[in-house]
């Protein structure tokens, strides 16, 4: 039987924070009440949901705006770093979103490595343009250019 519980933070493949949804009893109990990322869909917190849904969408403007100017720094930004090359221009090993947010940290930009969205690590030198994602509304581009190591 599904368990009801109130988000109040987004989670992937669920919902966003402050949706009433339906989830197996196990996954409530054991990974959403105890991480704090929902509660119980009691009378009370329902009648609470109604308050939360109007500080949620305070909380998510706030987040939206700071993610939006972190955005125009970052479209700026051009991260350059250099590997050992092999023939025609492959790398011996690649650029993951590990190296590009060590490269934005070293340029004092904080970047969690889990919002650069690379389809696939990047194993040839050139100019690549790599997504991050800030907010689940706000996006940003970036340019990576990798160069051999000399």
């Amino acid at each position: 039987m599904p368990m009801k519980v109130i988000l109040r933070e987004d989670v992937p493949n669920l919902g966003k924070s402050g949706d009433l949804v339906s989830v197996k009893p196990g996954f409530g109990r054991n990974y959403l009440l105890p991480r704090k990322l929902a509660v119980l869909a009691n009378e009370s917190n329902v009648r609470q949901l109604a308050h939360d849904r109007e500080v949620i969408a305070a909380q998510q403007a706030k987040l939206r705006g700071a993610a939006q100017t972190q955005a125009q720094k970052l479209e700026a930004v051009v991260v350059r770093i250099s590997r050992k090359v092999g023939e025609q221009d492959k790398l011996f090993g690649s650029v993951t979103s590990l190296d590009i947010a060590e490269a934005l940290a070293a340029q004092g930009l904080k970047v969690d490595r889990r919002s650069i969205h690379l389809a696939e690590p990047i194993k040839t030198t050139g100019k690549h343009a790599v997504e991050i994602r800030l907010h689940r509304e706000v996006t940003s581009t970036i340019h990576v250019e990798v160069s051999p190591q000399a």
